[in-house]
């Protein structure tokens, strides 16, 4: 049975104040939360001799590596976990790794948190230098990741990746996970998160509704143009994206289809900030091909000033057909999906621009998302690792997978299952029939503000048919430019 406490409940923990970081300053605005935020600076200070446990150095107790307990977590202390409470809920970690992590380690106290707004919630603990141990990081009001590990606020998880896993202790973490997780959650060459949830981007649709009115699943851009004449004919809008909130899930389908046309080496000097990157002529295509919906009035009306889930709730009512998305939305929409028995959801990878195109069409873009780190200044940081190695074994990403619908980065737990949701089969097998053509872009992770505000609200204006597509064009190297030259931020850069 998992011990756990209320939300929000007062922190229980043994851990001496020389395990905490002081503050040394707090630029105005605090702690790093969302897009913009300010730097915290602290400096950790060093463990206590007296403990009646051999102190790690890293502000948690250790108590002796053996076989049984590889990270050398203390059995004596609690730990304190935080899980956004949102698309996913926090069910999956009550029900599936709570337990499991419990029966293992029934004397650890699992103090539960779920919180809708993790940054709020967390600010004034960090400052303090009192976080919980264990934080899934997510939602609009996450916290800024790249400012938090620029600001050493962040666990290094090398020891986590290098531990034996948990169903096999002849295998470590890192070679149970699909290849790319951990260098998605790594910045200067050092892993800080820890991306669980592997999700594949694509459009989705109902299939009945398509099947039911002949409308071909469309394979090239002229084809799907073909398609929305005859959808919108029939009285439905061919297509909605998530409105006001959320314009950047448009920027997937646009890179994906540029991707396709001209290669992935596109992408590269996207993330590594290089001059002129957004005005290659692929995206320029891609880009003039989604603003074409608009001039043919193919999406929803007035879908550009909706909230996310208002425009995602009326596709899923069936008052569209194709809907950019990641394999979270069969779980998010869930209880729309449902209002008909007949809507059975579906996955497509994006069209090709020509039939010229470098890659081919089942190329699609995935990849390890759904951040959980652990706080630098935690006080059982390697309970918080072990919470981690239990979510890594098989038996918890596929309790992940059938509590919420989404795929995990644990390799083995996606292979050889039959789904029983619609959308989440559908895309495995779209994952499956991509083989080595998966592709993936890092500069929304490196730096958050690029894509929201910068790139999201260009996009947004090029949907609207507000601006060209060379204003776009502009308007995003505008704000590449901004990142590249603010020396505050630290740069990464990636091999093409």
């Amino acid at each position: 049975m998992v011990r756990s406490t209320v939300k929000n409940s007062a922190r229980k923990t043994s851990a001496s104040p020389t395990r905490r970081t002081f503050l040394q300053q707090v630029a105005a605005g605090g702690l790093a939360v969302g897009p913009g935020a300010a730097l915290l600076a602290s400096c950790a200070t060093g463990g206590d001799d007296d403990d009646d446990e051999t102190d790690s150095g890293d502000g948690g107790s250790q108590a002796d590596v053996t076989e049984d307990n590889p990270l050398g977590i203390a059995e004596d202390q609690p730990v304190e976990i935080y899980i956004f409470d949102g698309g996913f809920g926090d069910e999956y970690a009550t029900q599936v790794h709570q337990p499991i992590f419990s029966e293992k380690w029934p004397d650890v106290e699992i103090n539960h948190n779920a919180a809708v707004d993790i940054g709020s919630e967390l600010q004034a603990r960090f400052v303090a230098g009192d976080p919980p141990d264990f934080v899934n990081n997510s939602g609009d009001g996450s916290m800024d990741t790249a400012q938090l590990a620029s600001d050493g606020q962040l666990y290094d998880l090398t020891e986590l990746f290098d531990a034996p896993s948990w169903d096999d202790p002849a295998v470590t973490v890192r070679d149970t996970l699909i290849p790319g997780t951990i260098e998605s959650g790594t910045r200067d060459g050092v892993p800080y998160v820890l991306n669980y949830a592997f999700t594949v981007f694509g459009l989705w649709y109902n299939k009945t509704l398509m099947d039911e009115n002949g409308w071909p699943v469309p394979t090239t851009w002229q084809e799907m143009m073909d398609v929305c004449a005859d959808i919108k004919a029939s009285g439905i809008a061919p297509w909605v994206y998530q409105g006001v909130t959320a314009p950047r899930y448009m920027n997937w389908p646009l890179l994906t289809m540029a991707t396709k046309l001209a290669g992935p080496e596109i992408l590269v000097p996207l993330d590594n900030l290089e001059e002129g990157a957004w005005g290659h002529e692929a995206i320029r295509e891609s880009a003039a091909a989604l603003r074409s919906l608009k001039e043919n009035d193919y999406f929803l009306p007035g879908v550009e000033g909706m909230e996310f889930r208002d425009a995602q709730g009326l596709w899923a009512r069936g008052d569209a057909v194709f809907c950019p998305s990641g394999s979270w939305i069969e779980n998010e929409e869930a209880d729309a999906i449902a209002e008909d028995p007949t809507f059975e959801l579906a996955m497509m990878p994006e069209p090709l621009l020509s039939e010229d195109a470098v890659m081919p069409l089942e190329t699609i873009r995935a990849t390890a998302g759904e951040p959980y780190l652990i706080p630098a200044d935690a006080a059982n940081p390697r309970a918080a690792m072990e919470y981690m190695r239990a979510m890594l074994s098989v038996e918890g990403a596929r309790g992940f997978t059938e509590t919420v619908t989404s795929l995990t980065s644990v390799a083995a737990a996606n292979e050889g299952v039959e789904f029983e949701a619609p959308g989440l089969s559908s895309a495995q097998q779209a994952l499956t029939a991509a083989g080595d053509n998966v592709i993936n872009w890092l500069y929304p992770s490196w730096y958050p503000t690029l894509e929201n505000p910068g790139i999201d609200q260009a996009t947004g204006a090029l949907l609207r048919a507000d601006i060209t597509v060379d204003e776009w064009v502009e308007q995003c190297e505008a704000a590449t430019a901004e990142i590249r030259n603010d020396d505050s931020i630290s740069k990464q850069t990636r091999e093409a």
